[in-house]
Protein backbone atom coordinates (compact mmCIF):
# COMPACT_ATOMS: atom_id res chain seq x y z
CA UNK A 1 0.00 0.00 0.00
CA UNK A 2 2.66 2.55 0.90
CA UNK A 3 4.67 1.35 -2.13
CA UNK A 4 1.40 1.72 -4.18
CA UNK A 5 1.58 5.48 -3.18
CA UNK A 6 4.81 6.07 -3.76
CA UNK A 7 4.60 5.23 -6.87
CA UNK A 8 1.43 7.38 -6.99
CA UNK A 9 3.40 10.34 -5.50
CA UNK A 10 6.77 9.71 -7.47
CA UNK A 11 7.30 13.55 -8.24
CA UNK A 12 7.43 14.60 -4.63
CA UNK A 13 9.51 11.46 -3.63
CA UNK A 14 12.08 11.63 -6.22
CA UNK A 15 12.41 15.72 -5.32
CA UNK A 16 12.93 14.59 -1.60
CA UNK A 17 15.47 12.39 -3.36
CA UNK A 18 13.69 9.17 -3.58
CA UNK A 19 15.08 7.24 -1.52
CA UNK A 20 13.61 8.93 1.34
CA UNK A 21 12.42 5.62 4.04
CA UNK A 22 11.13 7.70 7.52
CA UNK A 23 11.06 10.23 8.92
CA UNK A 24 11.29 10.15 13.01
CA UNK A 25 10.57 13.53 14.07
CA UNK A 26 11.08 14.90 17.95
CA UNK A 27 11.30 18.55 19.56
CA UNK A 28 7.82 19.36 19.20
CA UNK A 29 4.07 17.26 19.01
CA UNK A 30 2.92 17.31 15.67
CA UNK A 31 -0.79 17.79 14.84
CA UNK A 32 -1.99 14.34 13.98
CA UNK A 33 -3.71 15.80 11.00
CA UNK A 34 -0.19 16.43 9.08
CA UNK A 35 1.09 12.96 9.67
CA UNK A 36 -1.98 11.54 8.22
CA UNK A 37 -1.38 13.66 5.52
CA UNK A 38 2.30 12.96 4.99
CA UNK A 39 1.33 9.18 5.04
CA UNK A 40 -1.08 9.43 3.02
CA UNK A 41 1.38 10.84 0.20
CA UNK A 42 3.34 7.76 0.95
CA UNK A 43 5.82 8.90 3.68
CA UNK A 44 6.65 6.79 7.00
CA UNK A 45 6.27 9.24 9.56
CA UNK A 46 6.80 8.84 13.32
CA UNK A 47 7.18 11.11 16.69
CA UNK A 48 9.57 10.13 19.06
CA UNK A 49 10.76 11.92 22.29
CA UNK A 50 14.12 12.68 23.65
CA UNK A 51 16.18 14.83 25.55
CA UNK A 52 19.96 16.11 24.61
CA UNK A 53 20.70 13.70 27.98
CA UNK A 54 19.80 10.68 26.98
CA UNK A 55 21.96 10.92 24.06
CA UNK A 56 19.22 11.71 22.87
CA UNK A 57 16.34 8.82 22.12
CA UNK A 58 14.35 7.89 24.96
CA UNK A 59 10.55 6.92 23.07
CA UNK A 60 9.55 6.30 19.94
CA UNK A 61 6.84 5.12 18.16
CA UNK A 62 6.36 1.89 16.47
CA UNK A 63 6.75 2.62 12.83
CA UNK A 64 4.15 -0.06 12.13
CA UNK A 65 1.67 1.28 14.99
CA UNK A 66 2.08 4.49 15.84
CA UNK A 67 -0.19 6.48 18.09
CA UNK A 68 0.05 10.00 17.06
CA UNK A 69 -0.94 12.14 19.82
CA UNK A 70 1.57 9.67 21.65
CA UNK A 71 6.00 10.49 21.93
CA UNK A 72 6.09 6.32 21.58
CA UNK A 73 6.86 3.46 23.56
CA UNK A 74 10.13 2.97 25.61
CA UNK A 75 13.45 2.49 23.92
CA UNK A 76 14.25 -1.15 24.72
CA UNK A 77 16.92 -1.76 27.95
CA UNK A 78 15.37 1.81 29.17
CA UNK A 79 12.81 2.15 31.17
CA UNK A 80 10.33 5.27 31.47
CA UNK A 81 8.41 6.09 35.36
CA UNK A 82 6.06 8.72 36.10
CA UNK A 83 6.39 10.17 39.80
CA UNK A 84 4.70 13.00 41.82
CA UNK A 85 1.60 11.63 39.74
CA UNK A 86 -1.49 13.73 40.07
CA UNK A 87 -5.30 12.13 40.59
CA UNK A 88 -5.18 12.29 36.47
CA UNK A 89 -1.85 10.30 36.36
CA UNK A 90 0.06 12.84 35.03
CA UNK A 91 3.89 13.28 36.65
CA UNK A 92 7.24 14.02 35.92
CA UNK A 93 8.42 11.83 33.13
CA UNK A 94 11.34 10.00 34.47
CA UNK A 95 13.95 7.50 32.47
CA UNK A 96 17.01 5.11 33.18
CA UNK A 97 18.60 3.63 30.55
CA UNK A 98 22.80 2.91 29.64
CA UNK A 99 22.25 6.34 26.99
CA UNK A 100 21.80 8.89 29.92
CA UNK A 101 24.58 10.84 30.36
CA UNK A 102 27.79 10.42 32.97
CA UNK A 103 26.49 14.20 34.21
CA UNK A 104 27.10 17.92 33.27
CA UNK A 105 30.66 18.71 32.58
CA UNK A 106 32.11 20.35 35.28
CA UNK A 107 28.71 20.94 36.93
CA UNK A 108 27.78 18.19 39.80
CA UNK A 109 25.54 20.73 41.48
CA UNK A 110 23.18 20.68 37.94
CA UNK A 111 23.68 17.25 37.47
CA UNK A 112 22.55 16.28 40.78
CA UNK A 113 19.39 18.27 39.91
CA UNK A 114 18.16 16.28 37.00
CA UNK A 115 19.82 12.67 37.98
CA UNK A 116 19.15 10.54 40.77
CA UNK A 117 19.93 6.83 41.64
CA UNK A 118 20.34 6.58 37.48
CA UNK A 119 17.40 8.66 36.53
CA UNK A 120 16.93 11.34 34.61
CA UNK A 121 14.34 13.64 36.18
CA UNK A 122 13.32 14.94 32.64
CA UNK A 123 11.23 18.38 33.67
CA UNK A 124 8.66 17.50 31.45
CA UNK A 125 5.10 15.96 32.63
CA UNK A 126 3.04 12.64 31.08
CA UNK A 127 1.43 10.20 31.45
CA UNK A 128 2.16 6.17 30.51
CA UNK A 129 -1.39 5.09 28.86
CA UNK A 130 -2.68 1.17 29.22
CA UNK A 131 -0.97 -0.12 26.24
CA UNK A 132 2.54 1.64 27.59
CA UNK A 133 2.50 4.50 25.16
CA UNK A 134 4.12 7.95 26.52
CA UNK A 135 2.04 11.00 26.77
CA UNK A 136 3.45 14.04 27.05
CA UNK A 137 1.61 17.28 28.15
CA UNK A 138 3.85 20.07 29.15
CA UNK A 139 6.65 21.19 30.79
CA UNK A 140 6.94 21.21 34.60
CA UNK A 141 7.91 24.81 34.67
CA UNK A 142 5.01 25.91 32.88
CA UNK A 143 2.37 24.49 35.21
CA UNK A 144 0.09 26.89 36.07
CA UNK A 145 -2.10 26.17 39.29
CA UNK A 146 -5.02 28.11 40.08
CA UNK A 147 -6.60 29.42 43.08
CA UNK A 148 -8.18 26.16 43.96
CA UNK A 149 -5.18 24.05 43.34
CA UNK A 150 -6.00 22.98 39.96
CA UNK A 151 -2.82 22.44 37.66
CA UNK A 152 -2.96 23.19 34.01
CA UNK A 153 -1.10 22.76 31.21
CA UNK A 154 -0.74 25.97 28.82
CA UNK A 155 0.66 23.62 25.91
CA UNK A 156 -2.44 22.16 26.38
CA UNK A 157 -4.88 24.81 25.51
CA UNK A 158 -2.06 26.54 22.68
CA UNK A 159 -2.86 23.67 21.36
CA UNK A 160 -6.39 24.71 20.71
CA UNK A 161 -5.37 28.12 19.91
CA UNK A 162 -2.55 27.03 17.04
CA UNK A 163 -4.80 26.11 14.61
CA UNK A 164 -7.06 29.32 14.39
CA UNK A 165 -5.52 31.30 11.05
CA UNK A 166 -5.40 34.51 12.73
CA UNK A 167 -3.13 33.34 15.20
CA UNK A 168 0.73 33.00 13.76
CA UNK A 169 2.35 32.30 17.80
CA UNK A 170 0.69 32.02 21.18
CA UNK A 171 1.69 32.06 25.03
CA UNK A 172 -0.93 30.97 27.58
CA UNK A 173 0.39 32.33 30.93
CA UNK A 174 -1.38 32.60 34.25
CA UNK A 175 -2.00 36.03 36.43
CA UNK A 176 -3.35 36.49 39.64
CA UNK A 177 -5.81 39.05 39.81
CA UNK A 178 -4.74 42.44 41.73
CA UNK A 179 -7.83 42.20 44.27
CA UNK A 180 -7.87 38.50 44.66
CA UNK A 181 -6.20 34.75 44.57
CA UNK A 182 -8.38 34.29 41.47
CA UNK A 183 -5.40 33.02 38.67
CA UNK A 184 -6.46 34.16 34.92
CA UNK A 185 -5.53 32.64 31.92
CA UNK A 186 -4.28 34.66 28.95
CA UNK A 187 -3.55 34.71 26.08
CA UNK A 188 -0.80 36.50 24.69
CA UNK A 189 -0.99 36.54 20.85
CA UNK A 190 1.25 37.67 17.80
CA UNK A 191 -1.72 37.78 14.91
CA UNK A 192 -1.04 37.44 11.29
CA UNK A 193 -1.75 40.27 10.30
CA UNK A 194 -1.97 39.28 6.34
CA UNK A 195 -5.07 37.51 7.48
CA UNK A 196 -6.88 40.48 8.19
CA UNK A 197 -8.33 43.31 5.73
CA UNK A 198 -6.16 46.05 5.02
CA UNK A 199 -6.20 48.85 7.73
CA UNK A 200 -7.35 47.06 10.41
CA UNK A 201 -7.07 48.26 13.91
CA UNK A 202 -5.99 46.19 16.52
CA UNK A 203 -9.79 46.90 18.29
CA UNK A 204 -10.66 44.85 14.98
CA UNK A 205 -8.20 42.04 15.42
CA UNK A 206 -8.95 41.62 19.11
CA UNK A 207 -12.66 41.30 18.11
CA UNK A 208 -12.26 38.45 15.63
CA UNK A 209 -9.88 36.62 18.26
CA UNK A 210 -12.43 36.97 21.24
CA UNK A 211 -15.10 35.29 18.39
CA UNK A 212 -12.25 32.33 18.14
CA UNK A 213 -11.55 32.10 21.54
CA UNK A 214 -15.05 32.45 22.70
CA UNK A 215 -15.71 29.07 20.86
CA UNK A 216 -12.60 27.17 21.57
CA UNK A 217 -13.78 28.65 25.03
CA UNK A 218 -16.74 26.58 24.89
CA UNK A 219 -14.71 23.12 24.50
CA UNK A 220 -13.06 23.50 27.74
CA UNK A 221 -13.78 22.69 31.50
CA UNK A 222 -14.71 25.99 33.01
CA UNK A 223 -11.29 26.26 35.23
CA UNK A 224 -9.42 26.20 31.55
CA UNK A 225 -10.84 28.92 29.61
CA UNK A 226 -8.85 32.00 28.47
CA UNK A 227 -10.20 35.40 30.38
CA UNK A 228 -8.25 37.68 28.38
CA UNK A 229 -6.27 38.38 25.10
CA UNK A 230 -3.21 40.30 24.61
CA UNK A 231 -1.69 41.43 21.19
CA UNK A 232 1.98 41.41 20.94
CA UNK A 233 3.60 43.40 17.62
CA UNK A 234 6.46 41.26 17.33
CA UNK A 235 7.51 37.51 17.12
CA UNK A 236 8.50 35.91 20.53
CA UNK A 237 11.66 35.29 20.89
CA UNK A 238 13.15 31.84 20.20
CA UNK A 239 15.93 29.13 21.23
CA UNK A 240 18.08 27.93 18.43
CA UNK A 241 15.83 25.24 17.54
CA UNK A 242 13.12 27.33 17.01
CA UNK A 243 11.18 26.80 20.50
CA UNK A 244 9.64 29.87 21.60
CA UNK A 245 11.68 31.12 24.90
CA UNK A 246 9.14 31.30 27.62
CA UNK A 247 10.94 32.43 30.69
CA UNK A 248 11.34 36.07 28.62
CA UNK A 249 7.40 36.35 28.19
CA UNK A 250 6.10 38.77 30.25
Amino acid sequence: RMAAKRKVFAEIHNSLGGKLNLIVSGGAPVDPDVLAGLRAFGFRVIQGYGLTECAPLAAVNPDRAPKDRSAGVVLPGGELKIINADEDGVGEICYRGDNVMLGYYGRPDLTAEVKRNGWLHTGDLGYIDEDGYLIITGRKKNIIVTANGKNIFPEEIEEYLEPIETISECVVVGRKAEDSDTVNLVAIIYPDRTKFAEGATDEDILASLKSEIDAVNRKLISYKRIDRIELRETEFEKTTTRKIRRNLVK
